[in-house]
């Protein structure tokens, strides 16, 4: 398997290889942090690839040499869930690694590039909704946790998380 890869925007028709980067990533990287139960629960609303962000323009993709996807990422104005913007402020969405690829350096090359191009839109601080299994890559790209919260998911379910903000 190569180990080279680049990043670039995401399209609509990176749905079904998101959607299934998304399915492979999630059931293995947070099997240690969450219950069996949680997950059952949890990761058929997790891997779904949200079309409005692969059409946003500010959500990428890690592509190898042969075209595999196998990781994505990105970042919007808008507060998930709400729509709420404020000024400066940006969100960091949808992050995953193929457990095949992790350690690679590719979350932190789909956050740098998430990162150089909110600076050029204005962005000054990011926030994202970390699952706990991820408060360890967030920390190491310099985000630091503000608290725990419960990420809703639909009515009745909760995802324990950690509210991380970095300033750029």
């Amino acid at each position: 398997m190569p180990d080279k890869f680049t990043v670039r925007v995401a399209t609509p028709e990176d749905r079904p290889a998101v959607r299934d980067l998304l399915a492979a990533s999630f059931p293995v990287l947070m099997r240690p942090s969450y219950s069996a139960a949680m997950l059952a629960d949890v990761l058929p609303l997790m891997t779904r690839a949200n079309p409005a962000l692969l059409a946003s323009g500010t959500y990428y993709v890690a592509e190898t040499v042969d075209g595999e996807i196998v990781g994505c990422g990105g970042w919007t104005r808008e507060h998930p869930g709400t729509g709420v913007i404020e000024p400066g402020l940006g969100h960091i969405r949808h992050f995953a690694t193929h457990p095949d690829w992790t350690k690679r350096g590719i979350g932190r090359a789909i956050y740098d590039r998430c990162e150089e191009d909110a600076r050029a839109s204005g962005i000054r601080r990011f926030q994202c909704y970390s699952s706990l299994n991820a408060e360890a890559f967030y920390a190491a790209v310099g985000f630091k946790a503000v608290k725990r919260i419960d990420v809703p998911m639909r009515e009745g379910l909760k995802l324990p998380a950690v509210l991380m903000e970095r300033v750029t």
